[in-house]
C-alpha cells in the first residue's frame, strides 16, 4: 500500500502529512482513529531493508526501544507489518528537532542546561538498561510542545551484550563530528563512555552554537578530536568550559562518568536530585497506569545497587503482545525451522531477585559462569566450546503490569549449538525451575502465548 494522506493504515490510524523520510523509511504524521490521539508512523521499505542486510539492525531497534521507556526518550507504541513495509507506530513530538531549534538563535545557559540535564538522564536510563545510542547529536533529539527533550532514532543503537570477549564494541558508527576518539581509532571502544562523549559535544554546541571540531578537511577534523583540541567562544562561562573540558577527554578512562557529570555544580544548577526524579517518575508512570511499584524507589538507600541488579523491566499489555510470535520480526525475514526455536519464556510469582538468584544457582549447577547486568539481564556461559563455538544462553525478566505484579522470563540461546540448548533445556532447565514456575510458554501456531 502506497502511503498518502488520508489512507487508513491496517484499519487503526489515518495517515496525515509527510513530517520527513530518508534513504528506507518515511515518517508521517497520522491519527488513532480510535483515540483521536496524533501519532508519528515510520514506514520502512521492507525490500530495501533486505537487499541491504540491514534486517538485524531493524530487529535490535525494536528490542532496544522495548527496553527503555522514559520521558525523555520518543516512545514506541506499536509495530506492525504487511507483505512489502514494517511500520514504527511512535510517540509524535510536534516541537520538531533540537538541531532547528539551535538554527533559529542561541540558547540562554540556563536553557542549555535544562535540555542538557534532560538528554543525561535520558542517557543514563539507555545505559542502565545496557543500551547504547551510538548516533546523538542535536537532529536525533527532539523538542515536545513543552520544550521538553526527546531522545529519537535508535537505528544504530547496541546492546551490552553485543560487545566482543574483550567487552568492548567494535562498530564504527555515528556522525563524524560526535564520534568519541575511541570509536575512530577501531580499536574498540566502550558504549557508554562513547555515548558521553557525544554528550559533551551537543553540550558545546548548545552552548556555542557551533561545533567544537569542526574542520572542512575530515583528517584535520579527526585529528583535533584525538587531541581534544578546544576554542571555546567568548562569553561561554568559565564553570561550564571545566564541565565540556571533562566530557571532551580523549582518553576514555579519565573522561568523567554519568555520575561524576550529575554531581558537577554547573550540572546540578537546578537539578532535582537523581532518586527523588527516579521516585516521581515512578510514581508519575503508576498513576498513568504503568507498571511501577510505588514502594520501589523510596526506600533504603543502602540497597540502591542490589536493586539495580535485581529490578526488572517493566511491562505494559504491549510489551506482551510484543513478546508474541506474530510480533517476532525475525519470521518477516526468514522463515525458522519447526524445532529451531531459540526462545522459551515462562511466568513466574517469585519476586525478581528470587529468579535470578535461581538462575545464578541453575548456572553453579551445570558449571557455567553467570554474568548479572543491571534491569534484569542474566548471562549463561559455558567454558567448554563445541562446534558451534561455546553454548550461551541469556534470560530476561520482566515485571508485568498487574496486581499484584508477576514476572515473566524470556530465555534464548544467543550462541552455540542448538540440539545441545534444546537436549539441556528438556533434561536440567525446566526440571531445576520448577519451583518459581508458574507457568511455561512458547509462542504458539496462531500467533499468540502457547502452554507448554
Amino acid at each position: 500500500m502506497e502511503e498518502s494522506k488520508g489512507v487508513v493504515l491496517m484499519q487503526k490510524y489515518e495517515v496525515g502529512k509527510l513530517l520527513g523520510q530518508g534513504n528506507f523509511a518515511k515518517v508521517y504524521h497520522a491519527r488513532d482513529i480510535k483515540t483521536g490521539t496524533s501519532v508519528a508512523v515510520k514506514v520502512i521499505d521492507k525490500d530495501r531493508i533486505l537487499r541491504r542486510g540491514m534486517a538485524d539492525q531493524i530487529e535490535r531497534e525494536i528490542s532496544v526501544m522495548r527496553l527503555i521507556r522514559h520521558p525523555n526518550i520518543v516512545q514506541l507504541y506499536e509495530v506492525m507489518a504487511s507483505k512489502a513495509k514494517i511500520y514504527f507506530v511512535m510517540e509524535y513530538v510536534k516541537g520538531g528537532e533540537l538541531f532547528k531549534r539551535l538554527a533559529r538563535g542561541k540558547l540562554k545557559e540556563d536553557a542549555a542546561r535544562k535540555y542538557f540535564q534532560q538528554l543525561i538522564v535520558a542517557v543514563d536510563l539507555c545505559h542502565s538498561r545496557g543500551v547504547y545510542h551510538r548516533d546523538l547529536k542535536p537532529e536525533n533529539i527532539l523538542l515536545d510542545e513543552a520544550g521538553n527533550l526527546k531522545v529519537s532514532d535508535f537505528g544504530l543503537s547496541a546492546l551490552a551484550e553485543s560487545a566482543r570477549q574483550d567487552g568492548l564494541l567494535h562498530t564504527v558508527c555515528g556522525t563524524p563530528a560526535y564520534v568519541a576518539p575511541e570509536v575512530i581509532n577501531r580499536r574498540g571502544y566502550d558504549g557508554s563512555k562513547a555515548d558521553i562523549w557525544s554528550c559533551g559535544v551537543i553540550l558545546f554546541v548548545l552552548l556555542a552554537r557551533r561545533l567544537p571540531f569542526h574542520d572542512s578537511n575530515v583528517m584535520e577534523m579527526y585529528r583535533r578530536i584525538a587531541s581534544a583540541e578546544l576554542k571555546y567562544p567568548t562569553g561561554m562561562s568559565p564553570s561550564a568550559c571545566s564541565l565540556i573540558s571533562k566530557i571532551l577527554d580523549p582518553d576514555p578512562n579519565t573522561r568523567f562518568s554519568i555520575p561524576q557529570i550529575m554531581e558537577n555544580s554547573w550540572f546540578r544548577k537546578g537539578f532535582k536530585s537523581r532518586e527523588k526524579r527516579r521516585c516521581e517518575e515512578n510514581m508519575n508512570h503508576a498513576a498513568a497506569g504503568g507498571a511501577s511499584n510505588s514502594n520501589s524507589c523510596c526506600g533504603n538507600s543502602s540497597s540502591t545497587e542490589n536493586m539495580k541488579v535485581a529490578a526488572a523491566v517493566a511491562l505494559n499489555a504491549f510489551d506482551i503482545i510484543s513478546l508474541s510470535a506474530g510480533f517476532d520480526l525475525s519470521g518477516m525475514f526468514e522463515e525458522e525451522e519447526e524445532g529451531e526455536k531459540k526462545e522459551v519464556r515462562f511466568m513466574s510469582e517469585q519476586p525478581a531477585s528470587s529468579i535470578i538468584s535461581k538462575l545464578e544457582g541453575l548456572a553453579k549447577r551445570l558449571k557455567m559462569k553467570a554474568k548479572k547486568k543491571q534491569g534484569g539481564f542474566v548471562r549463561l556461559e559455558s567454558s567448554k566450546a563445541g562446534r558451534k563455538g561455546a553454548l550461551c544462553i541469556e534470560a530476561q525478566v520482566y515485571e508485568v503490569a498487574s496486581a499484584p505484579p508477576f514476572h515473566l522470563v524470556e530465555m534464548r540461546k544467543s550462541s552455540g549449538d542448538t540440539l545441545e540448548y534444546l537436549k539441556l533445556l528438556k533434561q536440567e532447565i525446566r526440571p531445576s525451575l520448577e519451583d518459581i514456575v508458574w507457568t511455561w510458554a512458547w509462542p504458539g501456531p496462531g500467533g499468540g502465548m502457547g502452554q507448554g
